[in-house]
């Protein structure tokens, strides 16, 4: 009965956050209305859809107050960025197909080298800056820095006003300022856009869409974290583990969302860049500020030896995985259903994994000191 209690309350939590990610498209769509596809997918659409991932971190810290739930934080946002990598696209495929809007799926060669090597960038700092068992606030200030120089050469290479102008009338002409809902019937449908843009969309209420939708999400997220620890009590596992694979899922709803919409409107870059921008997100700041925050006032964090363990298994996965999928993006003309059933197929194994080494299985166990053995301060 608990078992069941804490999936629903896990279930609400991602639904909330569903719902919520309505709002966060539609605001992060007209404040970004100014921004090339690729760039505004990578920074506004991968930040927004990315504020479950940094609640999560930074509640498990702040509010449980034990240090080891710092590992809860990583393994919610590395299981993030893997689930991104891996189920964000294979959906785009299959629906883009799917729904016969193409044969298969072109993604520029520019936003894959781009995003792709941030991102094994990205994971190889968070190596060299969350590895052994002793963390500091410089770790997290580093990994902030790494996404700040990201968002400065994406801003970089965006195209002049004058190139975007016919693209921003389009965009602002979308937006429906017909017939709304009653206010208690959005509230109640967690309906957020027809609460706060009743006329016309326009800065203000943009940004009080998008930070209103923040805040329920990070109160969803509050549930999720209980939840999760309730679960992997009942389940005798640790926490980490169930922050893998559902907390992870859980909290990457709105991508998978922004992606998809993205896709089936036809803007595949913008989809493939939300996905691997919040990465680079969760990766950088997501996890970055909670550990600056956390170590600056309560000071350093010191991980027990098998925790140690478990972050360098899973930083060894989230590269492996990441350069995989880069090699299958890159290297294919267009995504095929192929490509989306094999992305599929390494993230289930993936997912066997975690569950295998949670229970203590001998070929987990040895498979996963391989994979930290590939981490130098974790050897």
């Amino acid at each position: 009965m608990v078992i069941l209690s804490a999936l629903f309350a896990i279930t609400l939590a991602m639904l909330i956050i569903w719902r919520s990610s309505d709002g966060f498209e539609v605001a992060s769509g007209y404040l970004g209305r100014n921004l090339t596809d690729g760039v505004r997918g990578a920074t506004i659409n991968a930040v927004g859809s990315s504020i479950p991932e940094l609640f999560t971190t930074l509640f498990s810290l702040m509010l449980l107050g034990e240090v080891d739930n710092f590992a809860f934080g990583i393994g919610t946002t590395a299981g993030s960025a893997i689930f991104n990598g891996m189920i964000i696209p294979a959906v785009v495929i299959i629906a883009v197909i799917g729904y016969g809007i193409a044969h298969k799926v072109k993604v520029s060669k520019k936003v894959i080298l781009r995003d792709g090597i941030g991102l094994i960038i990205a994971e190889l700092i968070l190596i060299y800056m969350v590895s052994g068992n002793h963390l500091t606030w410089m770790h997290g200030l580093g990994l902030m820095f790494t996404y700040v120089v990201y968002v400065a050469y994406m801003f970089s290479t965006m195209k002049t006003k004058e190139e975007v102008a016919s693209t921003t009338i389009e965009e602002v002409k979308e937006y429906p300022v017909g017939r709304k809902p009653t206010i208690v019937k959005s509230l109640l449908l967690l309906d957020f856009e027809h609460v706060f843009i009743r006329k016309q969309i326009n800065t203000l209420n943009a940004w009080m869409l998008l930070l209103f939708s923040m805040l329920v999400i990070g109160l969803a997220c509050i549930v999720l974290i209980h939840s999760c620890e309730l679960l992997s009590g009942e389940m005798g596992i640790a926490p980490y583990f169930i922050a893998v694979v559902l907390a992870s899922a859980a909290t990457s709803v709105p991508d998978t969302i922004l992606s998809y919409r993205d896709a089936v409107a036809g803007n595949y870059d913008d989809a493939v860049a939300n996905a691997l921008g919040s990465n680079i997100f969760d990766i950088c700041f997501a996890l970055g500020f909670p550990l600056f925050a956390f170590t600056l006032f309560n000071g350093p964090i010191s991980m027990t030896p098998e925790t140690v363990a478990n972050v360098a298994e899973l930083q060894a996965s989230l590269v492996l995985l990441t350069v995989t999928a880069f090699l299958i993006y890159y290297f294919n003309a267009g995504l095929r259903k192929v490509h989306a059933y094999l992305l599929l197929g390494l993230y289930v194994v993936f997912i066997g994994f975690i569950f295998a080494k949670a229970y203590s299985f001998e070929w987990a166990i040895r498979l996963g000191e391989v994979l930290a053995s590939w981490i130098p301060t974790a050897a």
